[in-house]
């Protein structure tokens, strides 16, 4: 069987796009039975197209126990699963950097964005000041450390901080359209576009040996 009927035939990356469709289903029509089933299969899924553990396997565990707290309504549950998602960004940061580091002018722009961003919802996050300050700060940091990696995983970190960034505006009050299909469209291709750039497989295009991301 050549490589490429090989990547076609990727039965985890199949499984993660069904899983997708469905939690988007769920999210649209507000059915949260259907959300229990397919948002915690999303990491997993991803976890096994990696095929053997390697520097970004944590994170997508970690991912894994938050997608379950989030799943769960109160602040308490929500605290949790920003504690388990900081510890998803700063897994990603250590496994990203090890591979290079971040331009200058990634780490300027996305420090702006994210002093600007908690500067305008300041006022209306309460008691969830602190922990969004700090849990942001990671998550900038890492989409700043993805954009030395490659294109693919610098658009997958792009990606997270918009899913995070709608989830901060919904907590301080404001909701678009189909806010919860954004952030939900916006968060799986994250961890899309991450795995699938740090699984060693990704196109010779992108310019990036990513074989060390495939060591144990």
């Amino acid at each position: 069987m050549s490589t490429m009927t090989a990547r076609r035939l990727d039965l985890p990356l199949t499984l993660f796009a069904v899983a997708a469709a469905v939690e988007l289903v769920a999210v649209a029509a507000d059915v949260t039975a259907l959300q229990w089933v397919a948002k915690p299969l999303l990491a997993p899924l991803l976890i096994a197209h990696l095929r053997r553990p390697g520097p970004i396997t944590p994170a997508l565990v970690f991912a894994t126990a938050g997608d379950i707290a989030l799943l769960i309504p109160g602040q308490t549950a929500f605290l949790i699963g920003m504690l388990f998602f900081l510890g998803t960004q700063i897994t990603l940061i250590v496994a990203f950097l090890r591979r290079s580091r971040p331009p200058v002018a990634a780490m300027i722009g996305y420090g702006v964005v994210w002093a600007g961003a908690n500067v305008l919802l300041w006022s209306r996050l309460g008691a969830l000041r602190v922990p969004v300050m700090i849990y942001s700060l990671a998550l900038t940091a890492m989409a700043a450390a993805a954009a030395g990696v490659s294109r693919r995983v610098a658009a997958g970190g792009a990606c997270f901080l918009v899913s995070d960034a709608l989830i901060g505006l919904g907590v301080a009050g404001f909701e678009p359209p189909g806010h919860g299909v954004l952030v939900m469209a916006t968060y799986m291709a994250a961890l899309y576009l991450i795995a699938t750039g740090c699984d060693g497989r990704e196109s010779a295009g992108v310019g990036h040996d990513m074989n060390r991301f495939t060591a144990a």
